[in-house]
């Protein structure tokens, strides 16, 4: 087999198009797929704008002990009583926000009795506060 080795020094002026092709095909894939993520239509509920000053009610605080007992506002209550504020709490103009501060060791089945009496009551916004 004989080999033949380039007799001209002349430079070559030709480009490799192969790996800009390849290039260019990625480009084209990851287009193709993130096309419709940039296109994806998100439904937003702004607030709307209003001249006239409202005032936040302000939030009820039910703390529930380890033991069970609850306060509404730092003032002891019971499972009826409790019934009976949230009843009253819901049907404001203006729903405030129920914050439940369960302390640690609490029984999961008060806390679901208070959730479920909050959500029964039709209180819209209920928050779990965390360690502080």
């Amino acid at each position: 087999m004989a080999f033949s080795a380039r007799v001209s020094q002349a430079v070559m002026a030709q480009i490799n198009v192969t790996p800009l092709v390849d290039v260019m095909l990625v480009l084209l894939i990851i287009f193709m797929i993130s096309a419709p993520i940039i296109t994806h239509k998100t439904k937003l509920d702004l607030p709307q704008a209003s001249s006239q000053f409202t005032q936040a009610p302000t939030a009820i605080h039910l703390a529930i002990q380890a033991d069970g007992t609850m306060y509404w506002n730092d003032t002891p209550v019971s499972l009826d009583q409790l019934r009976t504020q949230l009843a009253i709490a819901a049907t404001r103009s203006t729903q405030p926000a129920l914050e439940i501060d369960a302390a640690d060791g609490v029984a999961y089945q008060t806390v679901a009795t208070v959730l479920s009496e909050a959500r029964e009551q039709g209180l819209a916004r209920i928050d779990m506060l965390g360690v502080r």
